[in-house]
């Protein structure tokens, strides 16, 4: 994996997203997602194919000043500066489950390609290494969005359910940012969310 790779590592612990109010779930049998350690590494791989605009899942995944609206557990995320493809981006919250929770503080570069790919590292905050990457793929089955990223939190992820909850917590995450394009693109062709 390059040295920019994008925000789910922020993504990771922010940008997979959520949509207030009820959306129509996007189709389970559409999403996978794989979770692995690797060494002092968590790695993650998520992919989903989606019938939406290709544009408007970009728009979703740059929506940094708004992720904090529709991402659980982000309490703020902010552009700090912009120049060309390249973004600052700052993001606060929590990261955890049930009644383990982290708060988590993390300066991402994000390095853009437009329409195509998103790659972002950790430049500062309490995730010791980050390294992200979102792609868009469009074709005639669909627009398909994956996911890859790894990351080494500086916290400690407890010993006896720590993946099964780093787990829970990307899977909800990724599954939060697919409906969040859904339901976007469905309010864009103005179709109703459910």
């Amino acid at each position: 994996m390059s040295a920019t790779l994008v925000r789910f590592g922020a993504a990771l612990f922010f940008t997979l997203a959520v949509a207030p109010g009820p959306v129509r779930p996007a189709a389970a049998e559409a999403i996978e997602t794989r979770i692995e350690r690797h060494g002092e590494y968590i790695t993650v791989n998520a992919s989903a194919l989606m019938q939406v605009d290709a544009r408007i899942a970009w728009e979703v995944l740059t929506d940094y000043d708004h992720l904090a609206q529709f991402i659980p557990d982000m309490k703020s995320s902010r552009v700090v500066s912009r120049s060309g493809n390249r973004v600052r981006v700052e993001q606060k919250g929590d990261f955890g489950f049930f009644f383990y929770r982290q708060p988590v503080e993390v300066m991402l570069e994000v390095v853009e390609e437009p329409w195509r790919r998103i790659d972002a590292r950790r430049i500062s905050g309490n995730i010791r290494d980050l390294e992200t990457r979102y792609e868009l793929k469009a074709s005639d089955a669909g627009v398909k969005l994956d996911y890859i990223g790894r990351f080494i939190p500086e916290f400690s992820v407890p010993p006896f359910f720590g993946m099964a909850m780093v787990r829970k917590v990307i899977e909800r995450r990724f599954r939060a940012m697919v409906e969040e394009i859904v339901r976007r693109d469905a309010l864009a062709r103005g179709r109703p969310k459910d």
